[in-house]
């Protein structure tokens, strides 16, 4: 396969491989997909031969995204989406259990769709700062 890229693309690319395998990986410790792994370090090893050493590093005989690379910014858009992606879920959580988790239907989307707009829009003016859980001891 032969794929033609801008310098600019390429480097784009190198951003969407890594976010990818962040989400698919982070969390798996040793049970990761090496596979998508291995494309990682496919692309990345690209890097030197396109004007962009800096951007990898040999970690353990593979071929990496350097520590300069993943500290370069691409984490706080990992940070950014994450952020958003907790909100949302945490809305839709909540809508749900304040409409006692009914089965959805046409009849009670809309209702779903305004406690979740209401809760975004708490937590957009306010965090979490008015979040609060009880726990009950053990």
């Amino acid at each position: 396969m032969t794929l033609e890229l801008t310098a600019k693309q390429y480097r784009r690319l190198l951003d969407m491989v890594y976010i990818g395998n962040w989400i698919l990986n982070s969390t798996r410790g040793e049970d990761r997909f090496s596979d998508y792994d291995q494309v990682e370090s496919l692309l990345f090893a690209q890097a030197p031969a396109q004007g962009m050493p800096t951007l990898t590093e040999v970690y353990n005989g593979e071929i990496i995204p350097s520590r300069a690379f993943a500290e370069g910014g691409i984490h706080e858009a990992i940070m950014e989406y994450e952020n958003n992606v907790f909100f949302d879920i945490l809305a839709e959580d909540l809508a749900r259990r304040d409409m006692e988790e009914a089965a959805l239907d046409q009849s009670n989307l809309e209702e779903l769709g305004r406690r979740i707009d209401f809760y975004l829009d708490e937590f957009e003016a306010h965090g979490t700062d008015h979040v609060l859980v009880e726990i009950d001891e053990p």
